[in-house]
């Protein structure tokens, strides 16, 4: 397994255990629903909180969390709304971001709550370009 895998196992792991310390409890890792995952998927009282966890050992070109750019804010969205319907879950959802900067030198650990709301992808009418 490269070393990248090996550092984005540890930051889930890393980033479950700080959502279990804030109260926040785990019901699925790593769910997967036609080509789109999801990280961490967990529950307050109210809430089903879908986590996007992003963990990188250097921060000097870009912040982890600046990794969920709209696209992928779309595919979290997608599979979001899939589990829910699935599920039938009715509490109000959330979508977190968890980034991590994990070195020999640190390990920082951002949680960062209602990072992004829902995002629809936009619809292509046709091969038309709309100008």
């Amino acid at each position: 397994m490269a070393t990248h895998n090996e550092l984005g196992k540890q930051g889930e792991e890393l980033a479950a255990k700080t959502l279990q310390k804030k109260g926040l409890r785990i019901i699925e890792r790593n769910w997967k629903f036609a080509g789109y995952e999801v990280d961490i998927i967990a529950t307050t009282k109210t809430q089903i909180v879908f986590v996007e966890v992003k963990t990188r050992s250097d921060d000097t070109i870009m912040n982890p969390e600046d990794a969920v750019d709209y696209n992928r804010q779309c595919r979290l969205t997608a599979a979001a709304n899939a589990y829910v319907k699935y599920h039938q879950i009715t509490l109000e959802p959330r979508f977190d971001v968890v980034a991590i900067v994990w070195n020999e030198q640190r390990c920082e650990v951002n949680h960062i709550e209602d990072a992004f709301f829902p995002t629809p992808r936009p619809r292509h009418y046709g091969n038309k370009r709309h100008r």
